[in-house]
């Protein structure tokens, strides 16, 4: 599966953004989804994952209960909504794909099957 990442820019602390990810082919429900960001300077972390029909999901702890994660099978794509954003928050997004039983989800230290470009979120003080 091949993955596009969109919906980066600029905002001001405690504003928000939605970023998408949408996937080419017709297997994307076969897929595990997650989100990665990765920081100048540092390495890249998990930020959230979403099973293949969406039953399931998790997050970092830096960022439950400000994002939320979802998908819409129909239209080959997952999303991240990002509220109360703040500067620590500004990094280069990435989703990824993995191939997953029904009901699993990305684990931060999986392999992953597949990787979007990566979209920036600036947020600024």
């Amino acid at each position: 599966v091949q993955l596009q990442a969109s919906g980066g820019g600029l905002v001001q602390a405690g504003g928000s953004l939605r970023l998408s990810c949408a996937a080419s082919g017709r297997m994307f429900s076969r897929y595990a989804m997650g989100w990665f960001r990765q920081a100048t300077g540092k390495e890249r972390e998990f930020v959230a994952t979403i099973s293949r029909t969406g039953g399931t999901s998790s997050y970092a702890g830096s960022v439950k209960g400000r994002f939320t994660i979802s998908r819409d099978n129909a239209k080959n794509t997952v999303y991240l909504q990002m509220n109360s954003l703040k500067p620590e928050d500004t990094a280069v997004y990435y989703c990824a794909a993995k191939a997953v039983g029904l009901g699993a989800v990305v684990a931060p230290s999986d392999e992953l099957d597949s990787w979007g470009q990566g979209t920036l979120v600036t947020v600024s003080s």
